[in-house]
């Protein structure tokens, strides 16, 4: 079974930069997709970033010039390098993928376990 283990998250003042990585627990197939999410507190889960296969990119309207998503393909790792950091970025923000483990397996979606990110003022 293919996990997603995420890093990086922390406290964090605002104005500040932070770097997120998610990586695959072990070599796969394929990754169609990669994602980043967050939930704060009594919100709903929202699309951060996402990067599709080739190279499509988008990013919500909060986070457009501050946040940039790139991806490793050799080591299967997606990283949100998050730049000018707001007390409003404060949330658990979660891996997304949607990936094949091995050649006969089918494609499956998979989240990492969150990782916290609090910005002070």
């Amino acid at each position: 079974q293919v996990q997603l283990v995420e890093s990086g998250g922390g406290p964090v003042q605002a104005g500040g930069s932070l770097t997120l990585s998610c990586a695959t627990s072990r070599d796969v197939f394929g990754i169609d997709y990669m994602r980043w999410y967050r939930q704060a507190p009594g919100k709903q889960r929202e699309l951060v970033a996402r990067l599709s296969s080739p190279s499509t990119i988008n990013y919500a309207d909060s986070v457009k010039g501050r946040f940039f998503i790139s991806r490793d393909n050799r080591k299967n790792t997606v990283i949100l390098q998050m730049n000018m950091l707001k007390p409003e970025d404060t949330a658990v923000y979660y891996c997304h993928a949607n990936i094949k483990g091995t050649i006969g397996d089918s494609w499956g979606v998979y989240w990492g376990q969150g990782t916290q990110v609090i910005v002070s003022s």
